[in-house]
């Protein structure tokens, strides 16, 4: 089967949203063959990042794994590859029937958010039945505090057989206040006139933070403490110092107060910090980073070692530049 991808609303990135449900007693198994296959995405151009959620008793039933590239196209050529339907012939033997994939192409997410995607077994004859359901609740949803976006996506012959819905709110408690809400209890006692059933998937929005990188681990596994602290003094100390060295001297040279000095250097030390420093430094240690507290003896070394060399490195040249200055 070849897939194709689905573009939905303003294009852009693309996501991808896969439900499977394992057999009792190979979850350690799928958790390796998952790492696999995350190692493998991140060397295809585009691959941004991937978040595993197991199971969770009374609420979600399947391991659903979302990850993303940065366009539908370079997504595609993923999902066509021969790498790709080999490590799937791979985890056949430890599912208990096929995984559910949902392909939805959109725009990133333009704050941390937390995702539900609803997958809808439509009744045949009933799809505009079903848009007009559909619009009546994204505009009870829109009533809704926290409520953040919404984005619907159309069946994908040969790849996505349901029609997807996903919406965002600003937090879990809001998502969570819809959900059980009385207004969407009427809405689904109206819904299923138009469609059979449904699946409900909850996902954090990816990719924010300090500690999330290219390695499928989510915000519930971070780094290591002591890991966490010398990635935050890698990209603290280069960041104050640059400050120090031109925006703090340009304060001193229009003589503001202190008090207000300190104040908006500290506001462009976590601007930098939050969407430049640490981003690159969790790119450049993805790998010694992600394995969390599972790494080696060898590799966790390794990386401290090239820290400290880091440190070093750092000192020696600010040292030298000080002294230019």
């Amino acid at each position: 089967m070849k897939p194709h991808v689905h573009r939905g609303p303003g294009g852009g990135v693309a996501t991808v949203v896969i439900s499977s449900k394992v057999r009792e007693g190979r979850e350690e198994d799928y958790r390796r063959w998952q790492q696999k296959i995350n190692d493998t995405m991140r060397s295809f151009a585009g691959f941004e990042g991937s978040e595993v959620y197991p199971p969770i008793s009374g609420e979600q039933h399947a391991w659903v794994v979302v990850f993303r590239f940065s366009s539908t196209d370079e997504l595609t050529r993923w999902l066509d590859s021969e790498t790709r339907r080999r490590l799937l012939d791979e985890v056949r033997p430890l599912l208990e029937e096929p995984s559910e994939l949902e392909v939805l192409a959109g725009e990133r997410p333009a704050r941390e958010a937390v995702t539900a995607v609803i997958s809808h077994n439509v009744r045949p004859g009933r799809e505009r039945d079903f848009l007009r359901w559909q619009d009546k609740a994204r505009k009870a949803q829109e009533r809704f505090p926290g409520f953040l976006g919404f984005e619907a996506f159309e069946p994908v012959p040969g790849v996505q057989e349901h029609w997807v819905v996903m919406f965002r709110y600003d937090t879990r408690e809001h998502l969570d206040d819809w959900l059980g809400s009385g207004t969407r209890k009427k809405l689904l006692d109206e819904g299923h006139d138009y469609f059979a059933d449904y699946d409900v998937r909850t996902v954090k929005s990816a990719f924010s933070g300090w500690f999330r990188f290219d390695g499928g681990r989510t915000a519930r596994e971070p780094p290591p403490n002591w890991k966490q602290a010398m990635s935050v003094l890698l990209s603290l100390y280069p960041t104050v110092m640059i400050l120090n060295l031109t925006i703090g001297r340009a304060f001193e040279a229009a003589r503001l107060p202190g008090y207000l000095a300190m104040f908006m250097s500290n506001v462009l030390s976590v601007a930098l910090l939050t969407w430049v420093m640490m981003p690159l430094v969790n790119r450049i240690f993805a790998s010694w980073l992600s394995p969390g507290g599972r790494g080696s003896v060898f590799t966790n070394l390794a990386g401290a070692l090239v820290m400290v060399l880091c440190f070093a490195l750092f000192i020696a040249a600010f040292g030298l530049i000080a002294g230019w200055t």
